[in-house]
């Protein structure tokens, strides 16, 4: 393995992020230079030195070999999410080292869990930066370096592969440098619609862009704290409820449908199954939350219920009402979909909806064969039979999801944090779902988690947006040499 291989490319992704870095710097100038711009203004310079260095000393390597690619993956995650941290740590006020840390790896993975019980308080340049991580990581670090590096096809091909699940490629039929421009250009202009629809109905500019990325990177962080519920407008939440959703499908399939190539949008058995779901358990929630008494009106159950499951079923995270005082019933669909989330190809997190509803079709085919011993029964995903590889791949990925979702929760409680904390903010970052319930609820935030348990969380939020295998081949290569 050639560390220059991997330093070079680790160090355009820094770049990567200076750049963003001075943009937020440009934003807190723009706001009367505010106490953001100093802590900006080093950080980027520190972030473009770091990454420029490699580049002016170390020639250019456009192949790579598995346990460079892998390494470069998941180095580029980490070390962005470590210089990332920067302009927190030079801002300082409430927020320590570990708070930082998960701040910035909260923001990349698009998690949205927030430490900061007042973010209101936030100069401009620091709320436009947090956005900004979400930006970046919901696309992806890797795909925004595929975007900008030569055109060779060997090394493209290898990083994307690694970089972007087998199941969200399996449903591109184009080559990677396609793509990888179809998952950005889907990416670019849903933002920047949303951004022109939101400062429409009412959000200022400044808002109206942070709110942006963050729904699009399916993140939720906010420049409010009571999130959505701050603007009491029904325009404003159903213009996020509609992008939150269409974030949530694989953006291969909306781009074929934008473009008018296809119109099988919802012949997908995953995106009918992805939206039916939603759909079944926002009215499920929202009845529930009426007979129960929290709501007297059918109009504020419907709104939040419908609200609430969309956001937290598309791994969002933003909030329009405060979750911790729904019933039991209602916060355990919620649960449901902080485990199951969004389709594969989006910017999604979670296990994923094409596993469940492959799960669902195995399971179903499981028992006829019991029934049928003789019997061949297939498993369809619409016309495409699903061979038994991945049916065991995607069987495999479950339980070892659940596993290291319990095994987080595990140590989170054992770091002090109460169980009903310690289980929802688990899934909820493995999954990079944001709020769980308690007090890390829907308009709670992570302060009162003990530093250990941060630590541990923000492990499980890495795990998550890399589906796992990607960090743990890393080790595997490593080992192997």
């Amino acid at each position: 393995m050639d560390p220059k291989v991997i330093s070079r490319n680790i160090g355009i992704a820094l770049l990567l992020n200076a750049l963003f870095m001075y943009i937020s710097a440009g934003v807190s100038a723009f706001y009367d230079f505010d106490a953001s711009f100093t802590p900006l203004i080093i950080s980027a310079f520190i972030t473009s030195l770091a990454g420029g260095f490699p580049l002016i000393f170390v020639n250019k390597y456009y192949d790579i070999n598995l346990r460079e690619g892998y390494t470069i993956v998941v180095l580029a995650w980490v070390i962005s999410c470590l210089f990332g941290m920067l302009p927190y740590v030079m801002f300082g006020g409430e927020l320590s080292i570990v708070d930082s840390w998960f701040e910035s790896v909260s923001g990349y993975t698009t998690t949205g869990a927030t430490v900061i019980a007042d973010v209101e308080k936030l100069p401009k340049g620091i709320l436009f930066w947090r956005s900004s991580t979400h930006w970046l990581g919901g696309l992806g670090v890797v795909v925004f370096m595929l975007l900008i590096l030569p055109t060779v096809s060997s090394f493209r091909m290898k990083l994307s592969k690694m970089e972007i699940s087998s199941l969200s490629r399996d449903n591109f039929r184009y080559k990677v440098k396609q793509t990888i421009r179809i998952i950005s250009s889907v990416y670019f202009g849903l933002t920047l619609a949303e951004i022109i629809l939101l400062h429409i109905a009412g959000m200022s500019l400044f808002d109206a862009v942070n709110h942006s990325f963050a729904t699009i990177a399916t993140g939720g962080f906010s420049t409010k704290n009571l999130s959505i519920a701050s603007f009491d407008s029904i325009a404003i939440e159903i213009i996020i409820m509609v992008f939150m959703l269409l974030s949530g499908i694989h953006f291969g399939l909306l781009f074929t449908a934008i473009s008018g190539k296809s119109t099988s949008l919802f012949k997908s058995p995953i995106v009918r199954y992805y939206l039916g779901s939603i759909i079944i358990g926002a009215l499920i929630v929202s009845a529930n939350n009426k007979f129960s008494g929290v709501y007297d009106s059918w109009p504020t159950a419907l709104r939040e219920g419908f609200f609430q499951v969309i956001s937290i079923g598309t791994t969002t995270g933003f909030a329009n009402g405060d979750s911790s005082v729904w019933p039991g019933f209602s916060i355990l669909i919620l649960f449901f979909f902080t485990i199951q989330c969004a389709c594969s190809g989006s910017t999604s997190g979670g296990m994923k909806v094409d596993r469940v509803v492959i799960f669902f079709k195995a399971t179903k085919a499981q028992i006829l064969k019991q029934i049928h011993p003789s019997a061949v029964v297939p498993i369809k995903l619409g016309s495409h039979n699903v061979d038994k590889e991945t049916v065991y791949n995607v069987g495999l990925f479950i339980i070892l999801y659940l596993f290291l979702f319990f095994l987080t929760a595990v140590f989170v409680t054992l770091a002090g944090t109460p169980l009903l904390e310690s289980f929802s903010s688990a899934a909820a970052c493995i999954g990079n779902v944001g709020p769980g319930f308690g007090t890390v609820g829907s308009l709670g935030n992570y302060a009162g988690i003990q530093e250990m348990g941060k630590i541990f969380l923000t492990f499980a939020m890495l795990l998550g947006r890399l589906e796992i295998y990607s960090i743990i081949l890393m080790f595997v290569v490593f080992r192997s040499r």
